[in-house]
């Protein structure tokens, strides 16, 4: 081992929380539906979900040319 190695840290630190205990904290929940992800109210006109896609759509087609 080279004396330039660089180290890594030391892990877990003290300031390391667990995903598990982050999540706990933070009340989150795991998925039990896709239907929880559901969010029918998100776009308030139908035009503004088309102008949404349309830009989705654009931008997916820029990163291929």
């Amino acid at each position: 081992m080279s004396s330039n190695a660089e180290q890594m840290p030391e892990w877990p630190t003290a300031e390391h929380v667990p995903v598990e205990e982050l999540a706990r904290r933070q009340g989150v929940r795991p998925v039990a539906s896709v239907d929880d992800l559901a969010r029918p109210d998100l776009f308030e006109s139908d035009e503004e979900l088309d102008d949404f896609l349309a830009d989705l759509y654009a931008s997916r087609r820029v990163s291929i040319a």
